[in-house]
């Protein structure tokens, strides 16, 4: 084993050394700089700060089938690569107009490889078989660090204007570590798993070098400042110098500021920000202000980090507002350089606090010498809205969102992504039901809660989000309050919930008695359609004894309410969901006069949605105080039972005995038909059949009088369920429904009746 891992300890050093350059040859001999103006009364060296990464990610996850086809080896090996500088470019001792260069270094390199063998195999000669397993893990890293180190620095300028800026940086001393582990499980034989640790080993990490292409240019009007940068690929290895250099400044002065996030999921795994890219509302950023000292003695200064509100086409006349403390104090040694940081909390700070989409942050760095300000430098930093994951609901597919990518770019900008679950379906793909009507498998909706997942990651992956908000919709709603409830772990790192705000639209979070009917019509004609089945209100209310914890999320509810009853029923609704059972417990609720599929529309968007997710920094951002969800279901006129506003305790189910005729019907494109429905002595009469917005139903009763119409192309033809209502007592007897297929494709309706929604 030892032997084993010191071949591949030796393997790591070699893979190491691929990343050495040879330190910058000659860069001493190559300094140049600018003829210094006679009338200048400093050197003309150039001074200031040179920044310099180099970095490498490489990974191999595949999975082999071994030839018995009875197992195979899995393999995922991560290999990251990382090395940045900090160089204070400083006037030589000489005070001939050349540099000198002291380097702040960090290097990191990390190996992990994991390996997992299945074998299906018999300890009983065949008879039964069992899943027997290996895992092993090979990890080693190397860090280094180094402060203060000599670095060779220089920059050329040419005549005509363009420059080149070059450091080369030292060796530096660092560890090695490593560890090698094996487990096993299943095999007949118990076997042993071990661990070997390999103790901190000293080497030396070499150093790299970088010089500049040359095609920057000396910006005629501020001759005595340079900034840019220079990238270089090679391969998977990305090389990138920038520096922030002046000539004849300050002694002391701010040579740069940048902002940092973390890169998910890897907490504490800081990354240069980039400003074209930006950061998303809810991460955490270091602002970093480069503050050197040039002079031969020691300077004491406070940095003010500020938001300014120069340049901005709405607040160009605000004052600067402070962020974080007052101020943070520095000491810096002559020919110093250090970095000030402060930690800000982005969240809001996409909108601004009256809804409007911000689509630029301006961060101010003040240096303050004896109460006096003496140097500012000024940076800009996009941070885009939270993710937007949208969740579809019943017989139902991602492309019920696909608008919204439109809605959300005209509402902020671009940079306000969308991302519905399935559009791609290698990052997770629900299964609802599929097209309307149809009665093949579905997920559950925990299975479908875990698809969510996967596309909750891919979405934090793609934006570098540590947060999230989701907006479903009807069943979606459920498959999300699962996911929160069951599988969101508890907080992130930060404490807050890893989704912000769940918005449902139109969700049956106490059932659809819509449900119940033509869950028993179908059953009545020997089919199983589950997505029907999932939204009963008995299976509900046992979703939510279940499913109580909302870990922080803030939870809003919208409930249609365009129509005045529905199955066995008289309670507003939107074709699918009573109101009562949208809004639930939900304290942050409203209504819509939109039928079901039309609350994922532009219109309650606007007054709904984006009021809930647009809220500027000062708005509340904190995880949302623990309430008691309840798990009861509302009784909102049910036969046998009293009306009663108030929750009982338990929902009423409807059996097979409360539907008195279920039929299913098949239009032929443009057909026309009457079926006759045996309607028994009632209080009351309801029908409620399911069938495309292209079909029309008119009822008649024994007499041939119309009591009842839904007609195709109206608002209401858009709900799944279609229900008409006759309010007075019926006597036995026939009667008929019309239907009419308007369109020049076969639909297919399932109707069933039912009575006494009222004592």
């Amino acid at each position: 084993m030892l032997t084993a891992f010191g071949t591949k300890l030796f393997a790591f050093i070699v893979l190491s050394a691929l990343f050495v350059q040879v330190p910058l040859a000659g860069a001493q001999a190559k300094r140049a700089a600018s003829p210094k103006p006679a009338a200048q009364k400093c050197s003309g060296a150039w001074t200031g700060t040179i920044k310099y990464t180099r970095t490498q990610s490489m990974s191999d996850n595949k999975t082999v089938e071994r030839v018995s086809n009875r197992g195979k080896d899995t393999r995922d090996w991560r290999m990251k690569y990382n090395y940045r500088a900090s160089v204070a470019v400083l006037e030589s001792p000489e005070k001939d107009g050349s540099n000198v260069g002291k380097a702040t270094i960090n290097h990191s390199f990390s190996s992990i490889e994991n390996n997992h063998a299945l074998e299906f195999n018999s300890c009983d000669r065949g008879k039964t078989f069992q899943s027997m397993t290996g895992d092993f893990i090979d990890k080693s890293e190397t860090r280094a660090g180094a402060s203060g180190v000599e670095a060779s620095v220089s920059v050329g300028v040419s005549d005509d204007g363009t420059y080149t800026v070059s450091v080369g940086l030292p060796q530096i001393e660092g560890q090695l570590t490593g560890s090698q582990s094996s487990t096993y499980s299943g095999q007949c034989t118990p076997k042993e798993g071990k661990s070997t640790t390999l103790p901190p080993t000293p080497v030396r990490v070499d150093g790299n070098s970088i010089t500049s292409d040359g095609t920057n240019r000396v910006d005629p009007k501020a001759p005595n400042k340079l900034s840019g940068s220079y990238t270089r690929t090679t391969g998977q290895i990305v090389e990138t110098i920038s520096w922030s250099l002046q000539r004849c400044g300050a002694p002391l002065r701010i040579t740069d500021v940048k902002f940092e996030d973390m890169k998910f999921p890897d907490w504490n795994d800081w990354q240069d920000i980039v400003e074209q890219k930006g950061t998303i509302d809810g991460n955490l950023v270091k602002i970093k202000a480069t503050v050197l000292n040039e002079s031969g003695e020691t300077k004491y200064a406070d940095i003010k980090f500020k938001e300014t509100y120069k340049g901005d086409k709405w607040d160009g006349a605000r004052p600067d507002a402070q962020m974080g403390d007052e101020s943070i104090g520095v000491r810096l040694d002559p020919g110093e350089e250090r970095e000030v940081e402060m930690l800000w909390d982005t969240s809001g700070y996409a909108w601004f606090d009256d809804g409007r989409p911000k689509l630029l942050q301006r961060v101010k760095a003040e240096l303050w010498e004896s109460d006096k300000m003496t140097d500012s430098m000024t940076r800009n930093i996009k941070v885009a809205p939270k993710p937007l994951v949208l969740v579809h609901g019943l017989w139902s597919s991602w492309r019920a969102w696909e608008s919204w990518q439109n809605i959300l770019t005209t509402s902020h900008s671009y940079d306000w992504k969308a991302f519905p679950v399935g559009e791609k379906p290698e990052h997770g793909k629900m299964n609802t039901g599929g097209g309307f009507l149809s009665s093949d498998p579905t997920n559950s909706i925990g299975e479908n809660a875990h698809e969510l997942e996967k596309y909750i990651r891919y979405a934090q992956e793609d934006r570098n989000a540590w947060h999230v908000d989701i907006v479903a919709h009807s069943m979606g709603g459920l498959i999300s309050r699962y996911y929160i409830s069951q599988i969101m772990t508890n907080n992130s790192e930060d404490g807050r919930p890893r989704v912000s705000h769940l918005i449902m639209l139109g969700t049956p979070n106490l059932g659809s008695p819509c449900a119940d009917v033509m869950n028993v019509a179908f059953e009545s004609l020997g089919k199983n359609v589950e997505a029907v089945r999932q939204l009963r209100q008995d299976y509900v209310e046992g979703f939510n004894r279940v499913n109580t914890q909302r870990k922080g999320v803030k939870f809003s509810a919208l409930a249609g309410n365009p129509l005045p009853t529905m199955c066995k029923s008289i309670v507003w609704n939107d074709g699918v969901v009573p109101v009562p059972s949208a809004k639930w417990t939900i304290a942050d609720n409203a209504e819509s006069s939109n039928i079901h599929t039309d609350l994922t529309g532009t219109a309650d968007f606007s007054s709904f949605v984006k009021p809930r997710l647009a809220i500027g920094p000062k708005g509340n951002h904190n995880p949302e105080v623990p309430t008691n969800l309840g798990m009861r279901n509302a009784d909102w006129g049910f036969v046998n039972a009293a009306y009663r506003p108030e929750p009982s305790s338990a929902a009423t189910a409807i059996s097979a005995s409360d539907v008195d005729f279920a039929k299913q019907v098949k239009l032929a494109p443009n057909q026309s038909v009457e079926i006759e429905i045996p309607v028994s002595q009632a209080q009351n009469l309801g029908l409620t059949f399911m069938a495309i917005s292209d079909v029309s139903a008119t009822l008649f009763d024994a007499t041939g009088s119309i009591v009842g119409k839904n007609l195709a192309k109206t608002p209401e033809s858009n709900a799944f369920f279609r229900s008409m209502f006759v309010d007075r007592p019926t006597s036995a007897g026939t009667w008929k429904i019309k239907l009419e297929n308007t369109s020049d494709r076969e639909a297919e309706v399932v109707l069933a009746t039912w009575k006494d929604a009222l004592k």
